[in-house]
């Protein structure tokens, strides 16, 4: 008898933590993607994360090889995507800093790098 009550309980540890797995906003995958390289710098850079995202606390930079930001400022998020427009630059390592806050109220953040040029 107890052997059928430790079945009965696996499933219910299992929903619990897969459920635990799930709590924070991560990044899923990004445009340009993380570690790529492009022939020309892009227009703007998207994230698409596990989780919807609570805009007014999520934030995105992007800087150039010289450090200088050439995003252009607030981020546009929709659900699980935020985008930012970038400002004409030139070759070499881009640099991009993440801060979301998700709807369930977790905080992660982040950073990643891709090339431009030849």
């Amino acid at each position: 008898m107890q052997r059928s009550s430790l079945i009965g309980i696996i499933p219910l540890l299992l929903l619990f933590a897969s459920g635990e797995a799930t709590a924070h906003a991560f990044l899923d995958h990004a445009e340009p993607r993380v570690g790529n390289k492009v022939a020309a710098p892009p227009r703007e850079v998207t994230l698409w994360f596990t989780q919807k995202l609570e805009p007014a606390f999520s934030t995105i930079t992007v800087s150039n090889a010289a450090g200088e930001r050439v995003d252009t400022g607030k981020p546009r998020i929709s659900g699980t995507q935020m985008s930012v427009s970038l400002r004409p630059g030139g070759s070499g390592t881009y640099h991009v800093t993440w801060h979301v806050l998700s709807v369930d109220t977790h905080t992660t953040e982040g950073n990643f790098t891709f090339q431009v040029g030849q």
